[in-house]
């Protein structure tokens, strides 16, 4: 009996699994069938996520971009103390004894014929190929419908810099073939003074130009840029596969450049007196200073062929002063 009590002793033992024969009938690192084996996790590494730094790379040299990259960039000014008639468009500032308006047709229409007893000036008719939308357009001057857009809106202008500016300076801008061009009149309606942030030409192959040019007007006059104004830019540039800059090489064309050039004979004078409007002028041929003069006399709108009508109250050229 005193034998027996050890043998009883190790059968308890394995058989409750912590005899030394529990381990033996298992392979060195064979996971055990009957224990559910708790996964082993590895401690977190402490290293710091990689972050790709942005790429921007600086734009090529010589092109719109690079000087576009060169101008300023500032919110919108008010338009406050704004008016069109301080920046004196349509004179004669090369003293060629044109208007600027003529100037720019003769300039960019083709097939034009002038008015006689103008000195080669006045331009009747002609042809543009509308860079804004692309069509052909007839010009007539008794119905034109083309205007003499400024590229950089006068307004826009104002609220960009102009503000501060003198006289001078005004005037020198809004007469600068830099910053005219002839154009659909619908369409630079439909513009108005809009910058490129809220308007770009229909045709699309010609918004490369159109920013550029008013890039290069911007930097001639050290005007700014607003933030939405120069993101849409480079926007349009960037698809433009390193878009040359426009440079200030547009002269006032000679008297009797174009294409086809005829004078037409003189406008033979009307023997019927055109209706007469009310106007604050006692006697005498009427005249009004500006569209607040012509306003004041109840004149307003003023047409083509009315008493006091005259260039400097038709903006556009469209044969309607003071809209």
């Amino acid at each position: 009996m005193a034998q027996g009590l050890p043998l009883l002793a190790l059968m308890l033992l394995v058989l409750s699994g912590c005899g030394p024969s529990a381990g033996a009938a298992q392979e060195v690192g064979e996971p055990d069938p009957t224990t559910t084996a708790v996964p082993t996790t590895e401690a977190p590494t402490t290293e710091a996520p990689t972050t790709a730094a942005p790429t921007t790379e600086a734009p090529e040299a010589g092109t719109a971009l690079a000087v576009l990259a060169g101008l300023e960039e500032k919110g919108r000014a008010p338009k406050t103390g704004y008016d069109r008639e301080l920046f004196h468009w349509r004179d004669d500032v090369d003293r060629n004894g044109c208007d600027t308006r003529n100037d720019m047709l003769r300039r960019d229409l083709t097939a034009i014929t002038l008015k006689a007893g103008t000195d080669g000036c006045v331009v009747l008719t002609g042809t543009l190929d509308d860079p804004y939308g692309g069509e052909t357009i007839a010009f007539d001057r008794s119905d034109s419908e083309v205007d003499i857009d400024h590229v950089v809106a006068l307004s826009d202008a104002w609220q960009s810099g102009a503000a501060s500016w003198d006289d001078d300076t005004r005037r020198a801008f809004a007469n600068d073939p830099l910053n005219l061009l002839a154009v659909d009149s619908g369409l630079n309606r439909q513009k108005g003074d809009g910058d490129a942030a809220t308007w770009l030409p229909p045709a699309k192959d010609f918004r490369c130009e159109y920013v550029a040019r008013q890039i290069a007007v911007k930097t001639k006059y050290e005007l700014w840029v607003k933030p939405a104004e120069g993101d849409a830019m480079e926007r349009v540039l960037k698809g433009c596969d390193g878009f040359a800059p426009v440079t200030d090489d547009d002269p006032t064309p000679d008297r009797g450049d174009g294409d086809v050039v005829t004078t037409a004979p003189e406008e033979p004078e009307s023997t019927t007196e055109a209706p007469k409007k009310e106007s604050s002028s006692s006697g005498g041929a009427v005249y009004y200073k500006n569209c607040d003069a012509v306003r004041a006399a109840g004149a307003d709108p003023i047409h083509r062929g009315d008493p006091g009508y005259a260039e400097h109250l038709d903006g556009d050229g469209d044969g309607v002063g003071c809209e």
